[in-house]
Protein backbone atom coordinates (compact mmCIF):
# COMPACT_ATOMS: atom_id res chain seq x y z
CA UNK A 1 0.00 0.00 0.00
CA UNK A 2 1.06 3.56 -0.75
CA UNK A 3 1.22 5.40 2.17
CA UNK A 4 -2.02 7.37 2.98
CA UNK A 5 -2.79 10.02 0.96
CA UNK A 6 -4.21 13.12 2.99
CA UNK A 7 -4.78 16.40 1.17
CA UNK A 8 -6.45 18.77 3.36
CA UNK A 9 -4.89 21.97 2.76
CA UNK A 10 -7.95 23.86 1.10
CA UNK A 11 -6.62 24.47 -1.97
CA UNK A 12 -9.09 25.17 -4.32
CA UNK A 13 -9.53 22.08 -7.14
CA UNK A 14 -9.00 22.77 -10.55
CA UNK A 15 -10.93 21.74 -13.46
CA UNK A 16 -9.89 18.38 -14.81
CA UNK A 17 -8.73 18.42 -18.20
CA UNK A 18 -11.29 16.63 -20.47
CA UNK A 19 -9.76 13.60 -22.86
CA UNK A 20 -11.11 10.96 -25.32
CA UNK A 21 -13.16 7.91 -23.76
CA UNK A 22 -10.41 4.58 -22.79
CA UNK A 23 -13.01 2.01 -22.12
CA UNK A 24 -10.32 -0.14 -21.55
CA UNK A 25 -9.89 0.49 -18.29
CA UNK A 26 -12.64 -0.07 -15.94
CA UNK A 27 -13.39 1.31 -12.71
CA UNK A 28 -16.14 0.63 -10.23
CA UNK A 29 -16.96 3.94 -7.39
CA UNK A 30 -18.69 2.54 -4.56
CA UNK A 31 -20.45 4.91 -2.19
CA UNK A 32 -23.41 5.41 -0.34
CA UNK A 33 -23.45 9.61 -0.62
CA UNK A 34 -25.00 9.72 -3.83
CA UNK A 35 -23.27 13.19 -4.47
CA UNK A 36 -20.24 12.03 -3.49
CA UNK A 37 -21.13 8.73 -5.99
CA UNK A 38 -22.22 10.66 -8.70
CA UNK A 39 -19.38 13.40 -8.49
CA UNK A 40 -16.26 10.72 -8.48
CA UNK A 41 -18.36 9.08 -11.51
CA UNK A 42 -18.58 12.15 -13.19
CA UNK A 43 -15.01 12.61 -13.29
CA UNK A 44 -13.77 10.08 -14.19
CA UNK A 45 -15.96 9.36 -16.81
CA UNK A 46 -14.71 12.76 -18.39
CA UNK A 47 -11.50 11.60 -17.80
CA UNK A 48 -11.94 8.86 -20.60
CA UNK A 49 -12.57 5.93 -17.80
CA UNK A 50 -15.49 3.40 -18.37
CA UNK A 51 -16.81 3.39 -14.76
CA UNK A 52 -19.52 1.88 -13.19
CA UNK A 53 -20.90 2.78 -9.50
CA UNK A 54 -22.49 1.26 -6.87
CA UNK A 55 -24.67 2.79 -3.62
CA UNK A 56 -23.22 -0.22 -1.23
CA UNK A 57 -21.19 -3.11 -0.61
CA UNK A 58 -23.24 -5.25 -1.42
CA UNK A 59 -24.38 -3.86 -4.86
CA UNK A 60 -20.01 -3.35 -5.52
CA UNK A 61 -19.69 -7.29 -4.55
CA UNK A 62 -22.75 -8.12 -7.21
CA UNK A 63 -21.23 -5.94 -10.05
CA UNK A 64 -17.77 -7.56 -9.29
CA UNK A 65 -19.34 -10.79 -9.98
CA UNK A 66 -20.49 -10.05 -13.73
CA UNK A 67 -17.89 -7.41 -14.65
CA UNK A 68 -14.06 -7.35 -14.52
CA UNK A 69 -12.87 -4.09 -13.24
CA UNK A 70 -9.31 -2.66 -13.27
CA UNK A 71 -9.91 -1.23 -10.11
CA UNK A 72 -12.50 -0.17 -7.40
CA UNK A 73 -12.74 3.23 -5.73
CA UNK A 74 -14.75 2.38 -2.60
CA UNK A 75 -16.00 4.32 0.80
CA UNK A 76 -15.08 2.60 4.16
CA UNK A 77 -18.48 3.58 6.58
CA UNK A 78 -21.29 2.72 4.38
CA UNK A 79 -24.80 0.69 5.69
CA UNK A 80 -24.95 -2.80 4.87
CA UNK A 81 -21.58 -4.11 3.81
CA UNK A 82 -18.57 -1.82 4.92
CA UNK A 83 -15.78 -1.13 2.61
CA UNK A 84 -13.51 -3.30 5.26
CA UNK A 85 -16.56 -6.43 4.99
CA UNK A 86 -16.22 -5.79 1.02
CA UNK A 87 -12.61 -5.97 0.72
CA UNK A 88 -12.36 -8.88 3.10
CA UNK A 89 -15.06 -10.74 0.07
CA UNK A 90 -12.58 -10.25 -2.25
CA UNK A 91 -9.49 -10.90 -0.86
CA UNK A 92 -11.93 -14.71 0.04
CA UNK A 93 -12.48 -14.85 -3.32
CA UNK A 94 -8.77 -14.61 -3.82
CA UNK A 95 -9.50 -11.64 -6.16
CA UNK A 96 -6.45 -9.10 -7.21
CA UNK A 97 -8.42 -6.14 -7.71
CA UNK A 98 -7.06 -3.25 -6.97
CA UNK A 99 -8.53 -0.95 -4.40
CA UNK A 100 -8.30 2.98 -3.60
CA UNK A 101 -10.18 3.71 -0.31
CA UNK A 102 -11.41 6.75 -0.17
CA UNK A 103 -12.82 7.43 3.60
CA UNK A 104 -12.67 10.40 6.22
CA UNK A 105 -11.54 8.11 8.82
CA UNK A 106 -9.11 5.57 8.35
CA UNK A 107 -9.79 2.19 9.36
CA UNK A 108 -6.24 1.52 10.74
CA UNK A 109 -7.50 -1.09 13.47
CA UNK A 110 -9.31 -3.06 10.65
CA UNK A 111 -6.25 -3.02 8.68
CA UNK A 112 -3.97 -4.01 11.51
CA UNK A 113 -5.94 -7.51 12.43
CA UNK A 114 -6.62 -8.14 8.65
CA UNK A 115 -3.14 -7.76 7.59
CA UNK A 116 -3.92 -9.91 4.25
CA UNK A 117 -6.49 -7.04 3.24
CA UNK A 118 -3.97 -4.80 1.49
CA UNK A 119 -4.95 -1.99 -0.44
CA UNK A 120 -3.07 -0.13 -3.13
CA UNK A 121 -4.28 3.57 -1.49
CA UNK A 122 -5.93 5.42 0.79
CA UNK A 123 -7.30 8.84 0.15
CA UNK A 124 -8.74 10.51 3.19
CA UNK A 125 -11.81 12.51 3.22
CA UNK A 126 -11.82 15.73 2.03
CA UNK A 127 -10.03 15.50 -1.21
CA UNK A 128 -9.76 17.84 -4.20
CA UNK A 129 -10.28 16.26 -8.27
CA UNK A 130 -6.60 16.44 -8.67
CA UNK A 131 -5.70 14.26 -5.59
CA UNK A 132 -8.23 11.39 -6.97
CA UNK A 133 -6.71 11.43 -10.49
CA UNK A 134 -3.45 11.62 -9.36
CA UNK A 135 -3.90 8.26 -6.78
CA UNK A 136 -5.74 6.80 -9.64
CA UNK A 137 -3.57 7.30 -12.19
CA UNK A 138 -0.83 5.84 -10.26
CA UNK A 139 -2.62 2.80 -8.91
CA UNK A 140 -3.56 1.90 -12.55
CA UNK A 141 -0.19 2.28 -13.64
CA UNK A 142 1.68 0.21 -11.30
CA UNK A 143 -1.06 -2.49 -11.78
CA UNK A 144 -0.63 -2.35 -15.34
CA UNK A 145 1.62 -5.29 -15.97
CA UNK A 146 3.32 -4.15 -19.47
CA UNK A 147 -0.31 -5.36 -20.42
CA UNK A 148 -0.85 -3.04 -24.26
CA UNK A 149 -4.64 -3.10 -23.53
CA UNK A 150 -4.08 -1.04 -20.30
CA UNK A 151 -3.27 2.40 -21.70
CA UNK A 152 -3.63 5.23 -20.08
CA UNK A 153 -5.64 8.13 -20.88
CA UNK A 154 -4.00 10.78 -23.00
CA UNK A 155 -4.38 13.57 -20.64
CA UNK A 156 -2.58 11.20 -17.34
CA UNK A 157 0.41 13.37 -18.69
CA UNK A 158 -0.98 16.81 -17.94
CA UNK A 159 -2.11 15.25 -14.17
CA UNK A 160 -0.42 15.62 -10.90
CA UNK A 161 0.92 13.24 -9.30
CA UNK A 162 1.20 12.77 -5.08
CA UNK A 163 4.42 13.44 -4.74
CA UNK A 164 3.93 17.22 -6.56
CA UNK A 165 0.72 17.98 -4.87
CA UNK A 166 0.66 20.53 -1.89
CA UNK A 167 0.90 18.63 1.04
CA UNK A 168 2.52 15.64 -0.45
CA UNK A 169 2.33 11.84 1.11
CA UNK A 170 2.00 11.75 4.78
CA UNK A 171 2.00 8.24 6.77
CA UNK A 172 -0.31 7.57 8.93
Amino acid sequence: MTAIQNFQDGEPARAPTITEPNPRQHILVVDDDPDIRRLNTELLRHCGYQVDAAADGTAAWAAIQETKFDLMVTDHRMPGMTGIELLKKLRAARMKLPVIMVTGHYPQLEFDQNPHLQIEACLLKPYTFDDLLAVVKNVLLAHADGEPERVPPPNWMRQPSPNNLRGGDRSP
